[in-house]
Parts: structure tokens; sequence; C-alpha cells
């Protein structure tokens, strides 16, 4: 159990401090020209996030761990750090676009589009396999593939792709 409550609570934390990064990368961006793209489906990324990160709170603190999941998981996070390095004062939570600044194409960026997506797609489904909540899994994985959807999409018009 403590594990556990470890393990949510450095992701909660995790969490909380990307919020006030993205806060600041995106006042920064904006006080430089950069315009928001699409902000109406923001709300709803924040949803289906929050909530995820709820329903592990209520399910997984008395759950066993496994430990292929956890080390995934843990894989996951080394992409996501690799993606905000890369990004650095660029990267934000909101699409926020910076006329003129040409597009990002070093680290992952390199090698898929989107990489951030990419890493948030598994940790959706990896976390809760950590506590064998497939269910939960299964569920905000199909929410987040629906957000994503419309993400994506707003974000490459945004772009120009």
């Amino acid at each position: 159990m403590i594990l556990n409550i470890v393990i949510l609570s450095l992701v909660t934390l995790e969490r909380m401090f990307e919020l006030a990064l993205a806060r600041r990368n995106t006042l920064r961006l904006l006080d430089e020209g950069a315009r928001e793209h699409s902000p109406g489906h923001y709300p709803i990324i924040v949803g289906v996030h929050a909530a995820w990160l709820a329903s592990l709170w209520w399910l997984a603190p008395l759950r066993p761990i496994d430990g292929f999941w956890l080390g995934f998981f843990l894989l996951l996070e080394l992409g996501r750090i690799w993606v905000l390095t890369t990004l650095g004062r660029r990267w934000t939570t909101r699409i926020i676009i910076l006329p003129g600044a040409p597009l990002v194409r070093r680290g992952p960026y390199r090698l898929v589009d989107h990489p951030n997506y990419w890493v948030v797609i598994g940790e959706i489904a990896a976390l809760p396999l950590v506590f064998g909540l497939w269910q939960v899994s299964l569920l905000f994985t199909l929410l987040n593939a629906a957000v994503l959807t419309v993400r994506i999409r707003r974000e490459n018009e945004a772009l120009g792709r």
C-alpha cells in the first residue's frame, strides 16, 4: 500500500509541476506574440486526465503492483522527460503557435510526429495496469483516444500540416 501511495503521489506531483510549467511557458509564448489555437477542447482533455488520476487514487491504493507494468511506465517517463527537454520553453499543454518559429525536428520529433501524445497514450494505458486495473486502462484509453483525435487534428491544422 505504501508503494502504491508513493507512485500515485509522484505521478500527481509530476502532473502538477507540468501544469505550472505549461502555464509559465504559455504566458511567455503569448507575450512573445504566439497565439492559442482551438482552445475549446482543452477542458475536456483536463477532465479526462483528472478523472483518470482520481480513479487511480480511488481504486489503486490497496491493489498489488505488477513489476512489468511499473517498469514500462518508468520507461515512458523517460520518454516524457525527453519530450519536455527537447521542446524546452516551447512545451505547453495547449496548442500555442509562435509565428515564424520553425517546427522542432530534433530529439523524439525526428522519429515520430507528436511524441508527447505517444507517451500520454502509453501512460494512460500502463499506469492502471501497474495496479491490475485493466478496466480503468481500457476506459481511459478509449476516452483519451477520442480527445486526442480532436486534439491532433486541430494541432496539425494550426501547424499547417
